[in-house]
């Protein structure tokens, strides 16, 4: 019987699906999640074809809104029906009105707006979640194309971390981004 806690997809915007991870994402998934140059900035490093699968058969166990922990989500151009991208949410673990977002797009699909329609679909789901409060991105300092994006889509800067993580052995900065529901409704 499946778990009915895990929706079968997460939103839509005009031209995305946000659905779960499904085992026939592996190719799409693994197409940009083992170029050196789409993890340069993020958390992860690339992944092979056994990381890749074992990390999508991972998910099948995560359900939206478990406080404290990341939840991976397909990011699927309806289209086409390929995975383009993934996004991930991990709500607070002490405050679930508080969320933490991040957006992988393909190589294949940059500079397309894709990025920005997957953040305005989340932001707009976790705004229609009642008493919702507050959504927080990190972006490392030096990746322009996020920062460009998350300003674009009315995200305020409000710290900058110094060599907050280590990002194979280079201690690496990170600003601090977030989005409050009043500042939405401004939007």
């Amino acid at each position: 019987m499946a778990d009915t806690n895990i929706p079968a997809y997460l939103t839509t915007t005009e031209r995305l699906l946000i659905r779960n991870l499904a085992p026939a994402d592996l190719d799409d998934f693994l197409i940009y999640r083992s170029n050196p140059d789409i993890v340069k900035f993020q958390s992860f490093d690339v992944m092979d074809r056994a990381t890749a699968e074992a990390f999508i058969d991972n998910q099948k166990h995560s359900v939206f809104g478990t406080p404290g922990k990341w939840t991976q989500f397909a990011i699927v151009h309806t289209e086409t029906a390929r995975m383009i991208g993934d996004c991930a949410i991990k709500f607070d673990g002490f405050d679930d009105r508080v969320a933490e977002i991040g957006i992988t797009i393909s190589h294949l699909y940059q500079k397309t707006g894709f990025a920005r329609e997957a953040l305005d679909g989340i932001v707009a789901l976790l705004f229609a979640i009642p008493n919702f409060h507050r959504i927080v991105e990190l972006v490392d300092t030096q990746n322009g194309a996020s920062i460009k994006m998350l300003e674009h889509c009315g995200f305020r800067r409000e710290g900058h971390f110094v060599k907050s993580y280590d990002d194979n052995g280079v201690w690496t900065d990170e600003f601090q981004y977030a989005m409050l529901r009043e500042d939405r409704i401004l939007l």
